[in-house]
């Protein structure tokens, strides 16, 4: 199904299912951070619940998959319905502060997030945790994670982890970066309040 969305409360609901995943997802960006989240991967969940409690994001994702053949899929679908739902939400970005970042400690790890809600996916992410297991996930699908949401949801995304031993921790701090970064960037810029961020007018093309 398409997304719905509504300008004033920046919501999107989604329902994507194919023959390797089905997923629902109803996201709120003016949300409190409230979330219930079941993706069958309890390291997966962890993730997302990160994002929406330190972002004040309610998310609500209900995801089942072909986990028989591992991870992968259901990884990267709920990375893409969720970077689909966000984009959605947003709406045309007006009177958003549009850019942020963020350096988050965790015990030994740092991590920093810097991102452009610009309209244009990119990513260049650093993990250090491609070769390893983080808990129940394989960490090469951290990174996956991450990059397809930013590519989904239009979001110039550079996420690295500058220190750091414990994989959990890493994981971690680098989704609590994300939400603080996507916090900073959706809140309404007092100065600008009804314009666009952009000197072409749109963030859509």
């Amino acid at each position: 199904m398409p997304a719905e969305n509504s300008a004033t409360s920046r919501t999107a609901k989604i329902e994507r299912k194919t023959s390797e995943t089905d997923i629902k997802l109803t996201i709120s960006l003016d949300g409190t951070g409230v979330y219930d989240v079941d993706t069958g991967n309890g390291f997966l969940d962890h993730m997302v619940s990160q994002i929406s409690r330190h972002g004040l994001i309610d998310i609500d994702l209900k995801a089942k998959g072909d986990i028989h053949v591992g991870w992968h899929h259901l990884v990267e679908d709920v990375a893409i319905t969720l970077g689909r739902a966000f984009n959605e939400a947003l709406g045309d970005a007006r009177g958003i502060r549009r850019m942020g970042h963020a350096i988050v400690p965790l015990d030994e790890t740092l991590a920093m997030v810097a991102l452009d809600c610009s309209g244009r996916g990119y990513a260049v992410i650093d993990t250090t945790l491609d070769d390893i297991m983080v808990e129940t996930l394989p960490g090469a699908l951290v990174k996956h994670f991450l990059e397809s949401f930013a590519l989904e949801g239009k979001i110039n995304l550079h996420a690295q982890i500058m220190a750091g031993v414990s994989p959990h921790h890493k994981a971690e701090a680098l989704c609590k970066a994300l939400a603080r970064s996507l916090r900073d960037a959706l809140e309404p810029d007092p100065r600008s309040p009804s314009d666009i961020p952009s000197t072409k007018g749109t963030l859509s093309g």
